[in-house]
């Protein structure tokens, strides 16, 4: 039963999730446009057709939700009108809603924050993803839930990004291991799990250098660092994060297919939702990938860098289609 079922039944669920519209503002634009398309193609009163078939399943491609999803979604409603007519585009919409709560519902989303002291979470992605902007936040988030946070600025190719970090963790309040004279990555990141050992850190997270054009030589450089963290903490890293672009939609699945050849990855942040209409790729991401969406970014603000809630991104991504 999918979120519009419920509804009426859980009016509580529903009131809790608007306490809080950061999804509801951060998906506007996808939500719109979904809603905008199947209106426009689906008018009250029309019944499934051949012709209605061809429209969906164009509009649906447009939307970079991928073709597994889009295969899925036309054989659920395909079989849906055997059952009963669907006579208005609320019974497509409850469709794609129970399908999209459908793809996550049995993904782990936790981050093992608790689990591990300090607990290292390794953060790769291609440059220009927001990867810096994304450790950023992810440090004001743990320190606003009361961690000891420290950021290693691993990613010793571009001065900028050392630079950027350092302002993000200035902003954050957090320690960062830094050096802008350093060459080899392994080094720093060896430096800095020392230091958030001796300073009793929660939580380290570490930036990587995102050059996707000389794969052998990523392979090389995050196997290294690998090595060199478990030489101290032999279980780590204990999470590893990848950050895509939501905005380039399907073509962020070539780049974590890359990612996967590399190291294994345990999850996805998406971000830069709030700028496209294109808040549904990362169901395709997902379905392609199988590798479950822990963080959403949502807007510029630290606080925009969202906890993925299944719950609450259908229904700000749906909750628009409501008619008055």
């Amino acid at each position: 039963m999918g979120l519009f079922k419920r509804k009426n039944k859980e009016k509580e669920t529903v009131q809790e999730l608007q306490k809080d519209d950061r999804y509801e503002k951060g998906l506007s634009k996808s939500r719109n446009r979904f809603k905008e398309g199947l209106l426009s193609l689906f008018g009250r009163g029309m019944k499934i057709s051949d012709d209605f078939m061809e429209n969906i399943e164009a509009f649906l491609y447009e939307s970079d939700l991928g073709a597994d999803v889009c295969e899925l979604i036309l054989e659920k409603i395909v079989s849906a009108s055997r059952k009963k007519e669907l006579l208005a585009y609320e019974d497509v919409r409850d469709i794609i809603a129970e399908l999209f709560e459908d793809l996550f519902k049995d993904d782990d989303l936790s981050i093992p924050v608790d689990s591990y002291h300090p607990c290292v979470i390794l953060v790769v992605g291609v440059n220009g993803a927001g990867k810096t902007t994304t450790i950023g936040k992810l440090a004001s988030f743990y320190r606003g839930e009361g961690k000891k946070v420290l950021i290693i600025a691993g990613d010793t190719y571009r001065a900028a990004a050392i630079e950027q970090l350092d302002i993000w963790a200035e902003r954050a309040g957090v320690d960062i291991i830094k050096n802008l004279e350093a060459k080899a990555p392994s080094g720093i990141v060896y430096d800095g799990i020392q230091a958030g050992l001796s300073r009793d850190s929660d939580v380290i997270l570490i930036d990587t250098a995102g050059r996707l054009h000389n794969k052998a030589h990523l392979m090389e450089e995050l196997d290294k660092i690998k090595r060199v963290i478990q030489k101290i903490i032999p279980e780590a890293p204990h999470e590893t994060l990848l950050v895509l672009d939501g905005s380039i939609g399907q073509n962020s699945v070539v780049q974590a297919q890359e990612f996967t050849k590399v190291t294994p990855i345990t999850g996805l942040i998406v971000t830069k939702l709030d700028g496209t209409a294109k808040g549904g790729s990362m169901i395709g991401i997902r379905q392609k990938m199988n590798i479950p969406v822990k963080y959403i970014g949502l807007g510029e603000k630290l606080e925009d860098l969202q906890a993925f809630d299944p719950v609450r991104y259908v229904h700000a991504m749906f909750e628009g289609f409501e008619e008055g």
